[in-house]
């Protein structure tokens, strides 16, 4: 190289760039968040769907659980899904998973365009329980607090709920127990090995969850 010549500086970063090494750093396979899990209960019980794209609100008074994973991956809409907007047909969610959960008073609602359709469960002392529960949420919002929490493990290696586990190189956290007051999630998809609802209810109605 001679005495005047000049390094080249790097060039601006390119718009998306970020988000492709994220969303490659996820590495799906599949589409929606169960297909990169396998859940177990009295043998495998295996899940894979593509989501519909259209989020669904559910709150409850109180969340407790035994066995918590979080980490991150990426949902799937069918090609060409007429919910899918400016997405892409892909959308960035964080999966929660409980091996034990208990919801009292749990509402759910999905706008419809002008009414919604809204379930009801878990009131009259009777709580909403779930084995194997896995959610994958957009936001969550809640009163929380763990015991013996470890964050910022790799998806790959945790082991709180039997059978569920997230990709190498995801960030992950995890606890013994977890406790949410005034919960609320807006999800995309939910999967159990078993979901028991106590004085389920379920209508049309004017206002959502």
């Amino acid at each position: 190289m001679s005495d005047d010549t000049v390094p080249t500086e790097p060039g601006p970063a390119q718009p998306g760039v970020r988000w492709r090494r994220f969303a490659a750093s996820l590495a799906v396979v599949g589409a929606g968040a169960a297909g990169m899990v396998m859940l177990t209960a009295q043998g495998v019980l295996g899940a894979q769907f593509a989501i519909s794209g259209m989020p669904f609100v559910v709150t409850a008074d109180k969340l407790t659980g035994t066995g918590f994973q979080q980490f991150a991956t990426l949902d799937e809409m069918i090609p060409d899904s007429p919910n899918q907007g400016d997405t892409g047909g892909q959308v960035v969610v964080i999966v929660s998973a409980i091996d034990k959960a208990e919801l009292t008073n749990l509402c759910q609602s999905i706008n419809l365009g002008g009414m919604y359709m809204k379930i009801t469960a878990g009131n009259g002392g009777k709580p909403v329980s779930a084995r194997t529960l896995v959610v994958d949420s957009d936001e969550i919002t809640g009163n929380a607090s763990f015991n013996r929490i470890d964050i910022g493990q790799d998806a790959s290696t945790l082991d709180k709920v039997p059978g569920v586990k997230g990709n190498p190189g995801v960030f992950g956290q995890q606890a013994d127990t977890v406790t949410i007051d005034k919960l609320r999630q807006n999800n995309y998809a939910t999967t159990a090995a078993v979901f028991t609802l106590p004085n389920l209810r379920m209508r049309f109605a004017s206002e959502g969850c």
